[in-house]
């Protein structure tokens, strides 16, 4: 009996060992996944964050580049000296590095006629005196342009050729000004590069100024 007892209490006292160690690892284990779970929601947190510090970044690059393009076109701005052709209704274009002056056909010629008006030479003559004295070998382009009405009683082939006259007769004349013919060249461009839905608009010479 008495090896007994002694049995059933060593017997007892093993399980209660076990049920406690049992216990203490399941506290440890749930311990540990609530560890797991916190750690993955900071991670989670932190890729957030990360995502939204890259899209912060990007909305700054672009602002960086929009404020830059606008200091460089400011510059250039700022550097740019208004030319006495610009005085003369030239336009400067800072990309191409022209300045055009445009004249009115109806100013420069009678209709259908290719032979310079007394009244717009004084102007054609303060131009070239300009081209002569800031802008020496720089290239001169005298383009002509009509409108899109077919001829009829001039006797010209077509637009392209009254066009192309005109500028001849406007490339002559500078020349007589004493701008060098190596500077200058003449083109028509017939009707097919109009700026206006105003026939009287589109008839015009363009003396084009390269100024690099």
């Amino acid at each position: 009996m008495r090896h007994k007892a002694m049995f059933m209490l060593t017997g007892t006292l093993l399980v209660l060992t076990i049920g406690c160690g049992c216990q203490n690892w399941h506290k440890k284990y749930e311990a540990c996944n609530a560890k797991l779970e916190n750690c993955e929601a900071l991670f989670d947190g932190a890729q957030a964050q990360a995502q939204q510090c890259e899209s912060a970044k990007a909305q700054l690059s672009q602002k960086i580049q929009a404020l830059q393009a606008q200091l460089a076109q400011a510059q250039t701005k700022d550097a740019h000296k208004v030319s006495d052709l610009e005085k003369e209704g030239g336009v400067y274009d800072p990309a191409r590095g022209t300045i055009t002056v445009t004249l009115a056909n109806d100013v420069l010629f009678d209709s259908g006629k290719v032979s310079l008006k007394s009244q717009p030479k004084s102007k054609l003559n303060r131009i070239s005196e300009i081209i002569k004295r800031e802008y020496p070998g720089k290239q001169v382009s005298v383009v002509g342009h009509t409108d899109t009405d077919p001829i009829r009683k001039s006797g010209w082939k077509d637009n392209w050729q009254l066009s192309t006259e005109r500028a001849l007769a406007v490339t002559r004349y500078l020349i007589q000004q004493g701008i060098s013919a190596k500077q200058l060249s003449a083109v028509g461009r017939g009707e097919y590069h109009p700026v206006s839905s105003v026939k009287a608009q589109n008839r015009r010479v363009e003396i084009v100024v390269n100024t690099r």
